[in-house]
């Protein structure tokens, strides 16, 4: 199990030690909810990052293992993590918020709001289905391994969530039990899928398309960069989509002079307020 980057250890601590150690412990003592929960709907926003990272430069050196990796990061991100291939790294890098971009932020308005923010996500995800569809549809025409994959992650992915919840109403009855799934790995899934849309309505709202620099938005502090992986560095990543997230901020720091100061936020909190 060799890892292509180092720094990827956090990655795996997160993802195969945090994460599966809060659903344990929270089923086995659910009065530990109150507490606990609260972090597993940020592990689940950050596997979006990991999936998102992973899709662009696979975590480990063997084909196999990354291809589990995948699956298993599918289970917390609450969907299979393939449909970042073509709504992402087919379609968003290709046109980055230009018209035709499944993700574009002005499809109906240019206006910037609470409201158009927080119904944005539903309305990218309905767009989003059409090159998932074609994409799966190419794969069962033209390529069967990739076609079966993709059936396999949607089979691990809901298969394991319903477990989860049979496991949980096993343990603690059906009332109780549908609630502990629901605070350890069902909402926290539709959190993360929904804040995952939000990040990239704000990293493109408002922006320049056309700039080579000055396309996205930048959320440059420290803690927010720890906790998401870089993802807040997005100029940077757009520039090298393949480039491993721990090599981001040497990128940004490159670029930094070139891009609108007004772009680079220091606090991604401040700037929603």
């Amino acid at each position: 199990m060799r890892l292509r980057h180092r720094a990827d250890w956090r990655t795996l601590v997160w993802m195969c030690v945090l994460m599966p150690t809060l659903v344990a412990i929270q089923y086995a003592y659910p009065e530990t909810l109150p507490y606990l929960s609260w972090f597993s709907f940020y592990f689940a926003a950050s596997s979006t990052t990991v999936a998102h990272n992973h899709q662009h430069c696979p975590t480990f050196h063997g084909k196999a293992l990354n291809r589990f990796f995948a699956d298993w990061i599918s289970i917390f991100y609450g969907y299979p993590t393939f449909v970042w291939v073509p709504t992402h790294n087919l379609n968003h890098h290709k046109l980055v918020n230009k018209a035709g971009d499944a993700t574009i932020t002005w499809r109906f308005t240019n206006s910037h709001n609470f409201f158009i923010a927080v119904t944005y996500p539903a309305v990218s995800a309905y767009y989003q289905s059409e090159p998932i569809g074609e994409f799966i549809r190419k794969a069962k025409e033209g390529n069967r391994d990739l076609y079966w994959r993709i059936i396999r992650q949607y089979v691990v992915v809901f298969g394991t969530q319903a477990a989860m919840l049979g496991l949980a109403i096993a343990l603690h009855g059906r009332s109780e039990g549908l609630f502990i799934w629901a605070m350890t790995l069902g909402l926290p899934a539709v959190f993360a899928m929904w804040m995952v849309m939000i990040f990239n309505y704000e990293q493109h709202v408002h922006t320049d398309p056309w700039s080579v620099r000055n396309h996205s938005r930048n959320f440059v502090g420290t803690v927010f960069n720890f906790l998401f992986f870089n993802n807040g560095l997005h100029t940077a990543h757009h520039e090298q989509a393949g480039l491993h997230w721990s090599k981001l901020p040497a990128l940004h720091a490159k670029l930094e002079h070139e891009i609108d100061p007004a772009l680079n936020q220091k606090s991604v909190l401040w700037y929603w307020f």
